[in-house]
Order: structure tokens, then C-alpha cells, then sequence
């Protein structure tokens, strides 16, 4: 009977040791969940040629500001919001078009965590969606221009950096796929998607 209660007390702090030792592990994945990036980014449009209207935007740079929570080693979610003004420009058979804009980008996206080894050096994918807002400068007046909003899927990865535990400095690539903006002109309609490769570098801070 007294071996029946020491095993049971035995098995009871095997047990409570291994809750604790996993709830530390737990905790220490996630020991700095948090982090707030800023970057600098560049914007590449497609443009859509074979049709009429023909589409094509300027090249242009910008910012992009975020903040991410993760999980665990592997998983977390990201909301990003970017900042930047282009040209769109419109050919059709006897005219053409340009507008500026400022574009708004805001996205929210679910990132993989790639574990390698390598020490200060956190590679990711990630994957989402958003929306992406064009509003028209006073630059090129065009009558009946309006501010439109385009829904958006997003893609990329790329690396952290880390200088310290708590701060370093971040390499990105991200696609945007969205239907080229026509701001709620007919005349300007393509009713074609096109690709915004947006490369970025920039710095982040974790707690």
C-alpha cells in the first residue's frame, strides 16, 4: 500500500514537472511575440498592353508599416499598412490618360516561420489578403475620376536580420494581385488583373 502511494506521488510529479517544463518551452517560443516593422518599398506594376484601353503605372517608392504576433517557432499574423503615389496611364485607340494617385494599401496576412539553425537569421512565407485604395492628386485633373478601392490577395516572404535581441533589420518581397483601377471611369475599364512586385528593406523593433 505505502509503494502504491509513493508511485502515485511519483507519477504525480513526474507529471506536474512535464507541464511545467512544457509551459516553459511554450512561454520561451514566444518570449517576444511582438514586433512593429518599418520599411522602405518599391512598386513594379504589370502592365496590360494586348487590350484597349492599354494600362501601364509608373515605378514609384514608398513606405510600409506593420505589426506582427507570433504564436509560436512557427506560426503568427501580420497586418501591414504602405503608403506611395504613382501615375496610371491609359491608351486607348485616339487617347490617352494619365492619372496620379495616392495609393493606400492595407493587408493582413497569416506568415510560416522557417526554422533553419541559423542563428540571428529568421526566413518566413507568408500569404493573405486586403485592399488597396487609389485616390486622385490635383496633379492631372480628369472629370468624373473618383477614388476607388480595389480588393487584393497578397504573397511573399523573406528574411529577419537580428542586430540585437530586439532589434535588427528586415529583407521582403511582396506581390499584390488586384484588378488594374479604372476610378469609376467606363472609359478606362479594362476588367483585367494585374501584379504589383513590391520589394522592401527596412528595420524592426521586438518585446
Amino acid at each position: 500500500m505505502y509503494s502504491s502511494f509513493v508511485s502515485k506521488k511519483v507519477l504525480t510529479f513526474g507529471l506536474f514537472v512535464a507541464v511545467a517544463a512544457s509551459a516553459t518551452s511554450a512561454f520561451a517560443q514566444v518570449e517576444q511575440p511582438s514586433q512593429i516593422t518599418i520599411q522602405g518599398i518599391g512598386l513594379f506594376t504589370n502592365s496590360l498592353k494586348d487590350q484597349n484601353p492599354s494600362y501601364d503605372a509608373t515605378k514609384s517608392g514608398g513606405f510600409l508599416a506593420g505589426y506582427s504576433y507570433q504564436f509560436d517557432r512557427n506560426f503568427g499574423v501580420e497586418g501591414n499598412y504602405g503608403f506611395s503615389r504613382n501615375t496610371q496611364n491609359y491608351n486607348a485607340l485616339n487617347s490617352s490618360t494619365s492619372i496620379q494617385s495616392d495609393i493606400h494599401e492595407a493587408t493582413g496576412s497569416l506568415v510560416w516561420h522557417i526554422r533553419t539553425g541559423i542563428a540571428h537569421f529568421r526566413p518566413y512565407a507568408l500569404g493573405g489578403g486586403g485592399v488597396v485604395a487609389f485616390n486622385p492628386t490635383d496633379k492631372f485633373v480628369v472629370p468624373g475620376a473618383e477614388q476607388q478601392t480595389r480588393g487584393t490577395f497578397v504573397y511573399g516572404g523573406g528574411a529577419n536580420f537580428d542586430i540585437t535581441s530586439k532589434f535588427g533589420f528586415r529583407a521582403e518581397y511582396r506581390g499584390l494581385a488586384f484588378k488594374a483601377p479604372d476610378f469609376q471611369l467606363n472609359s478606362l475599364t479594362t476588367d483585367k488583373f494585374t501584379h504589383l512586385a513590391q520589394p522592401s528593406v527596412g528595420f524592426y523593433a521586438r518585446f
